[in-house]
């Protein structure tokens, strides 16, 4: 073995440590608004007679709408184009959207006036039709009637002055309805030096520019175009150009999607998702010491680096950490914990098989053998997750980037962090004279038994596959009969959601809710944080006002009401969101048989997608039985299940891989069988450390998060058995159906894993 390779590791892994608590102290997570409170707010472009909407027109609107965003005095706001043809509005603490969506989504309005006098002192009286306005520089102007709108501008530009020295200007064109609007507005001006012969340009009742009218314009009378001059710079003459232009060219805009979640809510979500990692690694930690003795307890110590790389990498880049994003980080633990159980199960085994090499060689095969199934089972997780981050939108899109993140950090601290730690202690001298305390000198008994007499599950392959065709039944039954709950998300409408400072009950709520003229109200009542009762309300499409109406027919009944979320969803969003979810799905599916065709054979591609998809079956029809709202975050917690399933079977197949290569004249049912009882410690293990933080975040996550963590849990659980015994069912039945015979079938890529060290050798380098 080559000393060389545990040096540059424990210097990886000392620099990765560093690195990350250097980002971690010096840059600040940020917080979308679903964990800071605010109100999100997205907004759909649309074309207008004169102007299609596209990128250049949503810019040209978005630049008008920051504008207005920034009079609203909003701390922090972010405005970004999504697309081509959506801006997503972001203002942290505004719990009332009224005013925001009012002044956001109205159409811009652009005027040209006369400017009457400059009230030097005193105090201007208008007269009918007048203004009184403060200019560009904050001095008070009286300015007259508006002589010419924005639908008379045709286009505006910065440029640069001919035979100028740099001088920036906007150039103004009139279409045919403008210029004699221009003509008479030209005319009034020079008629009135007292003024300065100056025009207002108005935007939204604020002066953008109130230029003075050159001679020569007052003797041409006007034209078909103007330049505006001033002290502009290259930005301030684009600035003013996008102004005029953006007025003048409106592009309507609808709400599509509104968001506001109330400021006790995100940091109710943190606290417990904090809570439960911490308790859900102590948990996971206890366990596998338990199991895995030196090197569990190794391992987790480096599982609680995991946090540390993961909020580096968070920061580093410029992710928005979101409440579902929270779990993703949560559920990543899982992963890791699935790494390091691997890599110990492997070393177990070659441990046992060749005692007399000692623990360090066990432990480097250990690591080198899990490597191909844990890259394997990884990749499918970051498909998913990549899905989540292409199709979902809002909060969800954040679980996509934190899984993402989570996944790199597992594998960093288990595969390099944890390798660190466990080759440096098994090398100390008491360690080898008292192999027993690290872990891994001793199968276990349930390997033991499994191994001796353990059952030929292979034999009733045909039973495996009937009664998951009967648990898919009867999950096709709970959604035939009992319907999904599709969430707002998915069906269009709004959902509001209210804490109560007394316990009320849901009829009551729902009768004063009818009395407020919203009889098709849905009302129902759930049990909140600090003993505090929740009541959510979800109707079709209602504006603001309405939506306050029925906050006060609910005080009326509960004394205080608390807003801890509102969401509006316009029915054409959720139609699209509704199709993404099947796309992202059915691209789940044929991005993960295609990675496993190529990595194995179709055939258990096949098994393994078939056995997925029943799995994701069951929940849903779980679901759909106990009447649970399917939304954005069960799209998440489905296609992390898809990744968690498909992980087992992963494990499974390629043990049933190597066995194949070693055994090519045994029977099939009788190698898989053997793959399988030799996987089914790692399986169980694994699945009880993800389900002790899961388990955590259930009962500690609050509303936001249980149902999260419920579609989880039975994925997961539902998941092992169906690895244990639906995929490997299947793929015994496929591949006796369609038998794989090496003399003719073409030439594939070699394993790039096949020749790993095993351990039989003690020389060589390890990679």
């Amino acid at each position: 073995m080559s000393s060389r390779a545990p040096m540059w590791r424990a210097i990886a892994a000392f620099a990765v440590i560093a690195v990350s608590l250097l980002l971690a102290l010096n840059l600040k997570a940020n917080l979308g608004l679903d964990l800071k409170g605010g109100t999100q707010i997205v907004l759909q472009t649309k074309d207008s007679e004169r102007v299609k909407a596209d990128a250049e027109s949503t810019d040209r609107a978005l630049s008008v709408i920051r504008g207005r965003v920034d009079a609203l005095g909003v701390a922090e706001p972010t405005l970004a184009r999504s697309g081509d043809t959506r801006i997503i509005v972001e203002l942290p603490g505004v719990q009332d959207p009224r005013e925001a969506a009012k002044v956001i989504g109205q159409t811009a309005q652009l005027s040209f006036h006369e400017v009457k006098s400059i009230p030097a002192g005193g105090e201007v009286t208008p007269a009918e039709g007048e203004q009184l306005i403060e200019d560009e520089d904050g001095s008070p102007l009286l300015i007259g009637p508006q002589l010419l709108d924005g639908n008379g501008v045709k286009d505006a530009s910065a440029g640069q002055q001919e035979q100028s020295l740099g001088e920036w200007v906007v150039n103004v064109d009139f279409n045919g309805e403008g210029r004699s609007g221009w003509r008479e507005l030209v005319g009034a001006a020079c008629a009135n030096p007292a003024a300065g012969q100056r025009v207002a340009i108005v935007l939204d009742n604020k002066v953008i520019s109130s230029p003075g009218v050159v001679p020569e314009l007052c003797q041409a009378g006007g034209g078909a175009s103007t330049q505006i001059t001033g002290n502009f710079t290259q930005k301030s003459a684009d600035d003013l150009a996008i102004l005029i232009k953006g007025g003048a060219l409106p592009v309507p805009v609808e709400t599509v999607e509104q968001r506001t979640v109330g400021p006790t809510l995100g940091k109710v979500a943190i606290d417990a998702s904090i809570e439960a990692a911490i308790i859900g690694i102590a948990l996971t930690g206890v366990f596998i010491m338990l199991v895995y003795r030196l090197v569990g307890f190794l391992a987790t110590i480096a599982l609680g680096t995991y946090a540390l790389l993961s909020y580096a990498l968070l920061v580093w880049l410029g992710a928005t950490l979101t409440l579902p994003g929270l779990a993703g980080f949560v559920l990543a633990i899982g992963l890791a914990i699935d790494a390091n159980v691997l890599v110990f199960e492997r070393a177990r085994e070659e441990y046992a098989e060749r005692t007399s090499a000692g623990l360090s060689p066990a432990l480097s095969t250990g690591f080198n053998k899990a490597w191909s199934a844990i890259i394997d089972s990884n990749v499918t997780t970051l498909l998913a997750a990549a899905l989540l981050f292409i199709f979902a939108s809002g909060p969800v899109k954040g679980f996509g980037v934190t899984l993402s993140i989570g996944v790199v950090a597992s594998m960093v601290s288990a595969l390099i962090i944890a390798r660190v730690l466990c080759e440096w202690a098994v090398k100390r001298a008491y360690v080898k004279g008292h192999p027993g305390i690290t872990g891994l000198a001793g199968t276990g008994r349930i390997r033991k038994w499994l191994t001796e007499s353990g059952p030929d599950l292979m034999k009733r392959s045909g039973t495996w596959i009937v009664i998951t065709l009967v648990v898919a039944v009867v999950s096709l039954g709970g959604i035939a009969l009992r319907g999904l709950n599709l969430g707002v998300e998915f069906t269009g409408g709004r959902l509001l959601e209210y804490s109560t400072s007394k316990a009320i009950d849901a009829e009551d709520a729902r009768v004063a809710v009818s009395d407020a003229g919203f009889t098709q109200a849905v009302v129902q009542s759930s049990s909140g944080e600090d003993g505090r009762e929740n009541i959510s309300v979800r109707l079709d499409d209602i504006s603001n006002e309405e939506a306050v109406e029925i906050e006060e027919a609910l005080a009326s009944v509960a004394g205080s009401v608390e807003k801890e979320r509102d969401e509006l969803i316009g029915p054409s969003l959720g139609k699209e969101l509704r199709n993404k979810a099947l796309i992202a799905f059915a691209i789940a599916v044929a991005a993960q048989m295609l990675y496993l065709a190529w990595r194995f054979r179709w055939t258990y591609a096949a098994a393994a997608v078939l056995s997925m998809s029943s799995v994701v079956l069951t929940v849903v029809g779980v679901f759909a039985w106990w009447g649970k709202p399917i939304d954005g975050v069960f799209l998440a917690a489905v296609l992390s299940v898809i990744g968690l399933a498909v992980n087992d079977t992963i494990v499974v197949f390629d043990r049933i891989r190597e066995h194949t290569r070693e055994n090519r004249n045994q029977p099939l049912r009788g190698v898989v069988n053997e793959a399988i009882l030799q996987t089914i410690p790692r399986t169980i293990n694994t699945g009880l450390g993800a389900m002790f933080i899961l388990a955590a975040l259930a009962v500690l996550g609050g509303d936001s998060l249980t149902d999260f963590a419920v579609a989880l849990l039975i994925g997961l659980s539902v998941g092992i058995l169906s690895t244990i015994f639906t995929a490997s069912a299947l793929a015994v039945v496929l591949e006796e159906r369609f038998p794989h015979d090496p003399t003719k079938a073409p030439k594939k890529v070699a394993d790039p894993y096949a020749n790993v060290d095993d351990g039989k050798s003690t020389t060589g380098a390890v990679l």
